[in-house]
């Protein structure tokens, strides 16, 4: 997700980027994750179907480079990051964020508290091959009394800060490289919010200092290590809200929406955070079982259109889009509805049937975004 840059800084993270994106034409064997994204078809043959450019107005895009069926599957994701929610720890795994089914037996392991066994979380995964591949910061994360650093972010209900935790941990297991994020626009941040970070970066140290890790051990987390990569999860961040498949899980999902507690989680992705803005999109981000992203073409779109989803509820009225807009992502959108005025209720209706088309199991064919 991205508004327009300096011109310097934006070639400086092209070329970047650029450099990255060469890796995507190699084919690779599948081997355990990590934080090399390999792109390719879903039979292994080759890239998928877009390119990352210079945009004229708004940083970075992604295009097609060929035409683009309605409904087909462009390309899926798995997150370099990402997070459940605090108050789902139970409900969902804490590695891929899947929906624990009340018929399966969860793998349970806890965390231990501060000399309290009652302070003691649980953390529950889905498969044992969901356990074993969160051994990238599991196994740092466990051995840790993180009381302080929770009972400073419950109750403030942040989130973003235990995106940055995990990080660490992965970082600190050699799961992840310090500068696994660099290549994501960053937010601005206002001095208040800077104040905020200062908190919650010393009882992220504090808390490893108590632990095994000595300053000597982990170089890397400096105050403007932790700024700089919670600058870039802020904007860059998606809620993971899972598509809902029964009766049941439709009127759970609704009751969550009302209570504002509908995701289960936040990842940050590589190639989707590319995708820029507009109130009406061409293509959509879903979660159908956890939280691997898949991005669906909503029309037909032509080789050369710039791909965009829209970052927010695309069914709000102008003003509200563009406060939330402004806001949370720190620019005005000018898209063709915005700058129209114009969109009517029967444009929104069609884009929801659209939307709950393209989340149609046989619908999905097409390619897939690995990591290796």
């Amino acid at each position: 997700m991205f508004a327009a840059g300096a011109v310097l800084s934006r070639r400086r993270a092209s070329s970047e980027l650029l450099r990255q994106l060469r890796r995507t034409t190699s084919v690779a064997p599948p081997q355990p994750p990590s934080l090399s994204t390999v792109a390719a078809t879903a039979d292994g043959i080759g890239p998928p179907p877009i390119r990352v450019s210079l945009t004229e107005s708004a940083g970075r895009g992604v295009f097609a480079t060929r035409g683009i069926a309605a409904g087909e599957l462009i390309h899926s994701a798995q997150p370099l990051v990402a997070h459940p929610s605090p108050s789902l720890l139970d409900k969902v795994c804490y590695y891929c964020l899947r929906r624990l089914q009340n018929e399966a037996s969860p793998i349970i392991t806890s965390i231990p508290g501060e000399n309290d066994s009652s302070k003691t979380t649980a953390c529950y995964f889905c498969s044992e091959s969901c356990r074993e591949q969160s051994k990238g910061f599991y196994e740092v994360e466990k051995g840790l009394d993180w009381t302080l650093f929770d009972d400073h972010c419950s109750p403030r209900r942040v989130k973003y800060p235990l995106m940055v935790k995990r990080l660490a941990c992965m970082i600190l297991s050699g799961a992840a490289s310090v500068d696994c994020l660099d290549i994501l626009q960053p937010a601005s941040l206002h001095t208040e919010t800077l104040l905020e970070m200062e908190d919650e970066f010393q009882l992220l140290k504090d808390t490893f200092a108590k632990g095994q890790f000595k300053n000597d051990s982990m170089p890397f987390l400096t105050k403007e290590w932790y700024i700089n990569v919670l600058a870039r999860i802020r904007i860059n961040a998606f809620r993971i809200e899972l598509v809902a498949k029964t009766y049941e899980e439709m009127l759970t999902s609704a009751a969550a929406f009302i209570a504002a507690d509908a995701a289960v989680g936040n990842a940050i992705y590589m190639l989707p955070s590319f995708y820029n803005h507009d109130c009406d999109p061409n293509a959509h981000i879903i979660w159908l079982e956890n939280a691997n992203a898949k991005l669906k073409a909503l029309r037909n779109i032509e080789a050369g259109e710039e791909l965009r989803i829209c970052y927010i509820d695309a069914s709000m009225e102008f003003e509200a889009r563009q406060k939330i807009l402004a806001e949370g992502f720190g620019f005005q959108c000018g898209c063709l509805r915005c700058s129209s005025g114009q969109f009517s209720t029967f444009m929104v209706m069609k884009m929801r049937v659209n939307l709950y088309w393209l989340v149609l199991p046989e619908n999905f064919h097409g390619y897939t975004l690995r990591r290796r």
